[in-house]
């Protein structure tokens, strides 16, 4: 793929990267990534994947902008509330690179729409911020062999990974199955600090881009977590694919 003089101005600091080059930008202008939230992780998700030349960035929400959403959700700002999250989110990415498609889905990711909705995607960015969402995204990307990054943000404390069909376990072999309701606390009523969601953002970002570039080490069987008290991160080596696993034993038994 031959970039334009335009796309080499842009991508230039790209360009001059060992390892990366024309190569590298060419394989992430190709690229699809499906962003479901477009909220505290989505925001730096979505504005980092469109600076980088994600050719393709569907971006899934069902909510409006609200004031309470500014201290951390970036993408949007104040003269947008009681916008939807969706519009807001694509007018930001659209004046940031213009050449980036972007693919609009104002609906509520649930289990009768989300095969349809990611099945044309290259790479799926898990940024919501409950448990049953996140249990939804895994199942359905493990059943259509999606690889896909889930991350979580709560209080001081962030954590990500990623899934690669056949190279590790799923979020549901590690956590197997929602708590029960209000036993864990959420950002609603626990709170979040508003520049977490900044750093896990940005590092979902990075999985994206070593996915389609090849360049470097997922985070694959692996959780990187983060304490923004301590500026302190630990990798912590996951177990392999659970013999449990409801769902990775449900694709492996399939002929």
């Amino acid at each position: 793929m031959l970039l334009t003089q335009q796309q080499q101005e842009r991508y230039a600091r790209h360009l001059v990267l060992k390892d990366f080059g024309e190569e590298g930008q060419a394989a992430l202008l190709h690229a699809k990534v499906l962003v479901i939230g477009a909220g505290g992780l989505g925001s730096p998700v979505i504005l980092y994947l469109a600076a980088s030349g994600i050719g393709t960035i569907g971006i899934a929400d069902a909510d409006c902008v609200d004031v309470s959403n500014l201290q951390r959700q970036i993408i949007h700002n104040t003269e947008r509330v009681g916008v939807s999250k969706v519009a807001s989110a694509i007018s930001s990415a659209e004046k940031l690179n213009p050449d980036v498609r972007l693919i609009p889905h104002s609906c509520y990711i649930s289990s009768e729409n989300i095969g349809n909705i990611i099945r044309d995607y290259d790479f799926i960015m898990d940024c919501t911020d409950n448990f049953d969402s996140k249990f939804l995204i895994n199942d359905a990307c493990v059943a259509q062999k999606k690889p896909f990054s889930h991350a979580g943000i709560l209080g001081y404390q962030g954590q990500l990974m990623t899934y690669i069909p056949g190279k590790g376990p799923c979020y549901r072999c590690i956590f197997e199955a929602p708590p029960p309701k209000d036993a864990v606390p959420t950002g609603r009523n626990a709170g979040v600090i508003g520049a977490l969601a900044g750093v896990i953002g940005s590092l979902q970002a990075m999985e994206a881009i070593r996915y389609f570039t090849g360049i470097g080490e997922l985070l694959t069987g692996t959780l990187l977590t983060y304490d923004a008290r301590t500026a302190s991160f630990r990798r912590i080596p996951l177990p392999p694919v659970s013999s449990s696993c409801p769902v990775c034993n449900a694709e492996t038994a399939k002929p």
